[in-house]
């Protein structure tokens, strides 16, 4: 057994080491890619010259390593899909690709991977797309350093920048998204990492996923989405240290929470949105050392929540730090920083020493009458929330952070 192994590992390094390397150019014998991909060998390199290339439907059927020199232009004409991967070990890097078809049927990409393995999209410029990079049904790859420019204006007639569906393990970082309908969507693709991209200016979601498990979104940045971020019938998702600003409209949101359970929510920045998270049947998440600042609403929880902890974060400025649409409360508020709080700390340990309601009875009003926020900087707004305050009636009388910090938390 032993000598078969060495045998076939000798076989492998022997046609690796034979690799060839074909150029592709205007003026060379190899003028196109697509036919440079059928004249290659199995992990053959093909070196794609500076110029322009009128092409569509290239289809990589073998191992290769497909390099650009000075981002080659790809045009493919809106003709349909441009690059199509069926094959394992990949390697797809420096090409500009453009003019990617438009279809109601078909969902055309600048680059889709099919079916694949342990494959690599790196340092692509996508522009003029339909959708971006498309990964499905495939499992260990790599998407980094991606800019992905679109020009989508309605959803019903634009794509996705990086969509994953029913592919797992797979990495998505430092890519640049924005100007489509989402930046990073995902459905039915589990212990991903997502981390360090930027998804700014999209039509709807900034990132959106559905029945994903087990993923790892880290130090993102989403920002003027046209609804933020939705992140829903998923468990086990980690949250750390990302950006979600200024996501801004009537049905705008940082973050939309829908059917999550068992997640953690730590050191995330949710600044100037509509609603900072918005809260649906999500059950035993930990939001910790999240900073809330100059929200609508920082946090918005609707019906079936339970289970959830608030702890050492900070509520900053908000109009409405927690909004609740019932009387019914089975989660725990504790250690946070609230710069509405006006209790006192007499003996100066940094924590007040009269429980703080962060409940205002006006949220309440307002999510049955929005057309009562006009009042929300008057004098009789301030009266009823006292008189609630005092005697809850229609908010939870058991919604209270019982050790409310006195200092901003900082890490």
């Amino acid at each position: 057994m032993k000598t078969l192994v060495t045998f076939l590992s000798v076989i492998l390094m022997t046609s690796i080491g034979y690799a060839y390397q074909l150029e592709v150019c205007e003026s060379c014998p190899i003028s196109t890619l697509g036919e440079a991909i059928k004249q290659a060998k199995e992990f053959d390199t093909i070196l794609v010259k500076k110029g322009t290339y009128k092409e569509h439907d290239i289809l990589v059927d073998k191992p290769l390593t497909i390099i650009g020199e000075n981002y080659p232009v790809i045009d493919g004409e809106l003709k349909g899909e441009i690059i199509t991967i069926i094959a394992d070990h990949v390697t797809v890097d420096g090409l500009f690709i453009i003019n990617v078809g438009t279809s109601y049927t078909e969902d055309y990409a600048a680059i889709r991977v099919r079916k694949s393995k342990h494959f690599v999209i790196k340092n692509l410029v996508l522009e003029k797309l339909f959708f971006g990079i498309y990964i499905e049904k495939s499992n260990y790859g790599k998407v980094f350093h991606n800019k992905i420019i679109g020009d989508a204006v309605e959803e019903y007639n634009s794509g996705n920048g990086i969509q994953l569906w029913y592919s797992n393990h797979i990495e998505i970082e430092h890519n640049y998204v924005e100007h489509v309908r989402d930046g990073i969507y995902l459905e039915f693709s589990d212990d991903c990492l997502i981390k360090n991209n930027v998804s700014a200016l999209n039509v709807r979601y900034g990132l959106h996923f559905m029945f994903s498990n087990d993923d790892i979104y880290q130090d993102n940045t989403f920002e003027n989405n046209g609804a933020g971020v939705a992140v829903m019938f998923s468990k086990k998702i980690k949250m750390y240290n990302n950006i979600f600003k200024e996501n801004w409209g009537a049905a705008s949101y940082g973050m939309l929470l829908k059917e999550i359970n068992d997640s953690e929510i730590i050191g995330n920045t949710f600044e100037e949105n509509t609603i900072g998270i918005n809260i649906e049947g999500s059950n035993r998440i930990v939001y910790k050392h999240n900073n809330f600042k100059n929200n609508g609403w920082a946090v918005k929880v609707k019906g079936a929540c339970y289970g959830n902890t608030f702890t050492e974060n900070n509520f900053l400025y908000n109009s409405f730090d927690i909004a609740y649409n019932s009387k019914i409360n089975d989660n725990k508020f504790d250690r946070n920083f609230w710069s509405n709080y006006t209790g006192y700390d007499l003996d100066k340990d940094g924590v007040g020493d009269v429980p703080y309601r962060p409940v205002k009875l006006f949220s309440y009003i307002v999510n049955r009458t929005p057309e009562t926020i006009i009042l929300l900087r008057s004098m009789f707004i301030d009266i009823i929330d006292f008189s609630e305050k005092v005697s809850p009636v229609f908010t939870p009388d058991n919604l209270l952070d019982h050790n409310p910090l006195t200092k901003k938390i900082t890490w």
